[in-house]
């Protein structure tokens, strides 16, 4: 890879030589390992153990989880947040942050924000058998902000919804309103 930036330096004009430059193809190198390191890593190691039985089996949701990902089809970044819901079946619940942890696995390849919510929810759904799961992602993509079109402002959202999600208007209506009320910023 890093022979690779340095060539793709070279044909833009730039001396890959220079002071400036010089370790930039290992900081790329290491950089997209780190961006791209959710195909390492797999659902089991995440969860690890971290489902618990509790006294409920109402909605649980959490809001804004912070997601970082590359678009598949320009290699440029979208950023946004993602909203996960689930109502649990057998009083089984999942660790709060085992939730983002999965969401950044599937965000940590390279991927569309349609697929990164199904992945997402399928995954949920696979570790805990719940009734239902939604997720809910808004991102801002680069892509269509700094080239193409240039809409600076512009948010992409899309929604995965699984079993009583998907087939309870209820259900769907009451997660909605979780998501997206009394929002903080």
């Amino acid at each position: 890879m890093q022979d690779f930036i340095r060539s793709r330096l070279a044909a833009l004009g730039e001396d890959p030589s220079r002071d400036g430059l010089l370790r930039t193809p290992e900081r790329v190198e290491k950089a997209w390992a780190e961006l791209t390191r959710g195909y390492a890593e797999n659902l089991d190691d995440i969860v690890r153990g971290a489902i618990f039985t509790v006294e409920s089996n109402n909605m649980v949701v959490v809001r804004d989880i912070e997601l970082y990902s590359l678009c598949e089809h320009h290699l440029l970044p979208f950023f946004g947040v993602c909203h996960i819901g689930y109502i649990p079946r057998a009083k089984r619940v999942l660790g709060v942050s085992k939730l983002a942890r999965i969401a950044d696995m599937y965000a940590r390849r390279l991927q569309v924000q349609e697929r990164l919510g199904s992945q997402i929810a399928k995954a949920v759904m696979e570790v805990l058998h719940p009734a239902g799961v939604g997720v809910v992602i808004e991102a801002r993509h680069l892509c269509m902000m700094m080239r193409g079109v240039r809409q600076q402002r512009s948010k992409m959202v899309t929604s995965a919804l699984e079993g009583c999600f998907q087939t309870s208007v209820a259900t769907r209506n009451e997660f909605m309103h979780l998501v997206h009320s009394a929002k903080d910023d």
